[in-house]
């Protein structure tokens, strides 16, 4: 015979306080468990959403990031001539010629940090055209003005429209803010390429190279093109979305494993309480229990009524922590990206793979403290247990 279900939901009424302790200290590491995922898949998606799946990126083989690559004015030029390049209306290539570099600006909340700064050329708006001017003006070309991430406006003293920037010996004039729907663009201040390189003397050397293809479909052709170049060969040409995701590993990757190491020392207590609620639950009900196994029930019974009493709390536990964990998805952090040395705005994002691995963990956190006590009940003598 087996005990019902609601046998087991009566039970909790009688264990009113214990019980909700441990569903508190369960939903409690499961939105820890659960922010750490959302904050690594956070990362990873604001870069990938930095990418376009349309264009192609070039960097430096043996760069980590684009701060530390180096792309040549020779090789630029060859690249810029290479079959299956786009080009626009005006026949001009749809390629743009990136250099990237660091400064430093002052937070509103206290602090400095580090800031991307890009150089772009004419034909960006062709190559991105999610980035979008919110306030003000594009900058002009020729001349030392930039445009500001939407992120950095908000969160930095002098990067609003109007404000002046000093870097690399002179002033540059915010002009316009713009948004890219939450990329990593919009952790970054843009301006006109060639007045970026003047100013901190790199000569024609940009950083990366990002063109948009004919056809996206035609990457592969291009990329057996360019990897059979040999004038090319410590370069490397990547779909731009593929790039930053590649990017965005390590870091969330580091995220993933502190946060998780975190979270497994804070459900040992967990686990310690549900244990303790369960065999608090087999002591006050050992009478209970010999009368379950006198009049049929057998050992698995027993044992299965009393593990499901402990994964039903967890269960309850664990959807508490991952409800309060998907508000997190109305904020917005900001880190240091690995990659770049500099600042980055995400949100949290919650994913159907973060929901099962969560319920999962909590459904685990309910086996190891409820299965020792569920053991015990089986085991229990009829006798002695009628007798207490």
């Amino acid at each position: 015979m087996k005990i019902p279900y609601k046998y087991v939901l009566k039970n909790f009424k009688t264990r009113k306080l214990t019980t909700a302790i441990t569903i508190a200290g369960i939903a409690l590491v499961v939105f820890v468990f659960s922010a750490v995922l959302m904050m690594a898949y956070g990362v990873q998606k604001t870069l990938i959403a930095t990418g376009s799946p349309e264009n192609v990126k070039i960097s430096r083989k043996s760069s980590s990031g684009e701060i530390t690559s180096i792309i040549e004015a020779d090789v630029q030029n060859i690249i810029r001539t290479l079959p299956l390049v786009a080009k626009n209306e005006k026949g001009e290539p749809l390629f743009s010629a990136e250099p990237v570099v660091v400064i430093n600006l002052s937070r509103k909340a206290g602090g400095m940090s580090n800031i991307m700064v890009r150089g772009i050329s004419p034909v960006t708006s062709e190559i991105r055209p999610q980035l979008k001017i919110v306030e003000g003006r594009m900058f002009r070309f020729g001349v030392r003005e930039l445009v500001v991430g939407s992120s950095i406006a908000k969160r930095f003293n002098n990067a609003q429209v109007g404000s002046a920037v000093r870097f690399a010996g002179g002033d540059w004039i915010i002009v316009g803010k713009f948004d890219t729907g939450g990329s990593g663009f919009d952790s970054e201040l843009m301006g006109d390429a060639l007045q970026i390189l003047n100013a901190f003397n790199r000569g024609s050397s940009v950083s990366t190279l990002t063109l948009k293809l004919q056809d996206p479909a035609q990457f592969e052709t291009f990329a057996k093109n360019f990897t059979l170049d040999k004038r090319l060969n410590q370069f490397e040409a990547k779909i731009e979305q593929k790039y930053y995701e590649e990017q965005s590993e390590f870091m969330a990757a580091f995220i993933r494993i502190l946060g998780i190491f975190v979270t497994v020392i804070f459900s040992v207590g967990s686990i310690i309480g549900a244990m303790i609620t369960m065999y608090a639950a087999v002591a006050n009900r050992t009478v209970e229990v010999g009368t379950l196994r006198a009049i049929g029930f057998k050992r698995r019974s027993i044992l299965s009524a009393f593990l499901i009493e402990s994964l039903s709390i967890a269960m309850i536990g664990g959807l508490i922590g991952l409800a309060l964990a998907s508000l997190l998805q109305f904020f917005s952090v900001s880190t240091l990206n690995f990659a770049s040395f500099s600042e980055l705005e995400f949100s949290f994002a919650l994913s159907p793979d973060i929901i099962i691995s969560s319920i999962i963990f909590a459904l685990i956190m309910g086996f190891m403290g409820g299965f020792l006590p569920s053991v015990r009940a089986a085991r229990m003598n009829i006798v002695n247990a009628l007798r207490a």
